[in-house]
């Protein structure tokens, strides 16, 4: 058995947005939503409820990211209230 980055899709409130992949991006993610479909038990799982889930990963993994959003919220908290 294969073991994927990620898990059982959560359903949650999508927000709607639109993007351009290319055709290679756009068959790996049939193929990924097939793999993970078969290995968690779930119904075919298609390509646009993969993409939240991979970038919410993949942010996630970034220690550049987490480090930049951490130092920005403690600027933000930082900052006096204005009068």
């Amino acid at each position: 058995m294969t073991k994927l980055r990620l898990g059982s899709i959560a359903d949650d409130k999508p927000v709607r947005l639109t993007v351009e992949l290319p055709a290679a991006v756009y068959r790996d993610l049939v193929e990924y939503g097939r793999i993970l479909a078969r290995e968690s038990g779930q119904a075919e799982i298609a390509p646009a409820k993969l993409i939240a889930p991979m970038l919410a990963r993949f942010m996630e993994a970034d220690r550049g990211f987490r480090k930049q959003r951490r130092k920005a919220s403690a600027d933000v908290r930082a900052s006096p209230d204005p009068v």
